[in-house]
């Protein structure tokens, strides 16, 4: 079963990973309005789930165990499970088969036994049975009802039914009734007092379909003996605390994760280009790029060939990373009726490519890591010698998974970090700073892209040796080009003259029939959704 899901990136970076569960009668839209407050610090993946939002998987109802397993295959490793309402109960019902997988537990509004027995509070059950069967004879009306029920007790109640409305896409049918179903059967006390992991659950004060004051106290007592658990009360909140109080709710769960010394997911290289000073460079170098660009082009070139002319008949093409623009004409060429889109990260190549090729092309200027395009809105994205400046590869693989339609494609060149080893080489002949830029390993490009829910990475790589009868025809093109030293821990000031010296006589050791070469790994990569 696959799910509908959604990968957004944090807009900073990231120290965990998030999968965000709604809960029964609404869909992933609950979570939009917490986004803001949470995207700094975390990725996040939404879902929609089978048997919980209306109108999700057809009218057919979906079995628990499969709903589960669909689920952990969109979890990125070690990812902190949150869960509202029925959610919470899904999300520790996974939690509690797969606990190698999680990191942490995160429920909101949630009972581990929703329905009343004995002395644990809950709903009763004949209260339960009889909204069951009026939800199964008319699923709209049964909805409304829910509404006004998780709504009592909210200070802006009418805003929040009207929110409600608004999010729900689908009407409700026969699916719902697995959700009804799951929350009849799920009794999870003795699987929450042996769950192993950090867990917070969140009740709210104000609930009138789960019984906050009161179950926190009960939850309290059961989880006493495991120092990893937590429960804390939502002061004036109803059931829809995640819509009512957003950044309220937000802050009660960064700060769990923070206080718990929750191990976080690799951030920005400390010793990386800023992105300010990438795009710089690459503006100034606009004018002459193109006169040094022999590389590019023949890499370019190869990257072309792996197009079939009118194969994928994409509608709309990015070219990411399109510099002065010259790959426009060739993939125009190849899909003639295809949208192009030119985007760049540096304001001074997409002035210059404006300029050669008119306005009747749409030019962005954008971050790869955070495309200012809609989700599912391109077909084919094309980018030669251009990620090899993102840094944060699992932010870049999030946003191509984000942008593309479900049957488009990447095909993209990258360098890697054997690229010109021989310059490296010879600067490290003379001293310890850090003289050429680094670039990531294929392997690191493979792992980011396995963090990825729907992704599917293929790499290849090749070696290109250029040559140079001096050292300085090599540091002139480079500069001409942007693409100079640009690491934040290279040496500052002028390079002495005795220093520049024991360079290019090292560098002159590596001669090879009359001529030094210069070599660059360049890594060959296709993307796909999945």
């Amino acid at each position: 079963m696959a799910l509908s899901r959604e990968y957004l990136p944090a807009t900073r970076d990231a120290r965990q990973e998030l999968v965000l569960l709604h809960g029964w009668g609404c869909n992933r839209e609950l979570w939009r309005p917490m986004l803001a407050a949470m995207r700094p610090w975390a990725n996040i993946s939404l879902l929609d789930l089978p048997g919980l939002a209306p109108g999700c998987g057809g009218k057919a109802r979906p079995g628990l165990d499969q709903v589960l397993d669909s689920i952990a295959d969109c979890c990125p490793d070690r990812a902190v499970l949150v869960g509202w309402s029925l959610g919470g109960q899904l999300a520790l019902e996974l939690a509690a088969r797969q606990p190698q997988r999680v990191a942490a537990l995160v429920t909101i509004c949630s009972n581990p036994c929703f329905i009343a027995t004995g002395d644990w509070p809950g709903m009763n059950p004949q209260d339960f049975c009889a909204f069951k069967a009026a939800c199964e004879e008319d699923p709209v009306a049964g909805l409304r009802r829910f509404d006004l029920l998780q709504s009592q007790g909210a200070v802006t109640r009418r805003d929040l039914l009207r929110e409600l409305q608004r999010q729900r896409r689908l009407s409700p049918g026969e699916e719902l009734q697995a959700g009804l179903a799951w929350l009849a059967q799920l009794d999870q006390r003795d699987g929450l007092t042996r769950l192993a992991i950090p867990q917070l659950h969140l009740q709210a004060e104000r609930d009138a379909l789960v019984p906050g004051t009161v179950l926190a106290t009960r939850l309290e007592e059961l989880l006493a003996g495991n120092s990893l658990a937590e429960v804390q009360l939502l002061e004036e909140a109803s059931h829809l605390a995640p819509l009512e109080m957003p950044a309220a709710v937000a802050a009660r769960i960064g700060g769990f994760l923070d206080a718990g010394g929750m191990p976080g997911i690799p951030g920005t290289p400390p010793t990386v280009p800023a992105k300010q000073d990438i795009a710089a460079s690459f503006s100034r170098a606009a004018p002459r790029y193109d006169s040094v660009a022999a590389l590019q082009r023949a890499v370019g070139a190869r990257l072309m060939a792996r197009l079939e002319p009118g194969a994928d008949s994409p509608a709309t093409i990015m070219d990411l990373g399109c510099g002065t623009g010259s790959s426009r004409p060739d993939l125009l060429q190849r899909y003639p009726q295809a949208r192009y889109i030119g985007l760049d990260l540096a304001p001074g190549m997409i002035a210059y490519a404006r300029d050669r090729f008119g306005g009747d092309t749409q030019w962005l200027v954008g971050d790869a890591e955070a495309l200012p395009l809609a989700a599912g809105s391109v077909d084919l994205v094309f980018s030669s010698l251009a990620f090899q400046w993102c840094y944060q590869p699992q932010k870049l693989f999030a946003e191509l998974a984000r942008i593309l339609t479900p049957e488009g494609r990447c095909l993209f060149t990258s360098l890697g970090p054997d690229t010109l080893h021989e310059l490296r080489t010879a600067w490290a002949a003379v001293d310890a700073h850090q003289h050429v830029n680094r670039f990531l390993p294929l392997d690191q490009l493979e792992e980011a892209a396995s963090r990825v829910p729907g992704m599917r990475l293929s790499l290849d790589r090749e070696y290109y040796r250029m040559e140079y009868d001096r050292v300085s025809e090599l540091l002139t093109e480079l500069k001409t080009l942007g693409a100079h030293n640009m690491n934040r821990d290279r040496p500052a000031g002028l390079t002495s003259r005795r220093v520049m010296q024991g360079m290019l006589a090292a560098y002159e050791a590596q001669r090879v029939s009359g001529l030094l070469p210069a070599t660059y790994e360049v890594i060959f990569g296709e993307v796909r959704r999945q």
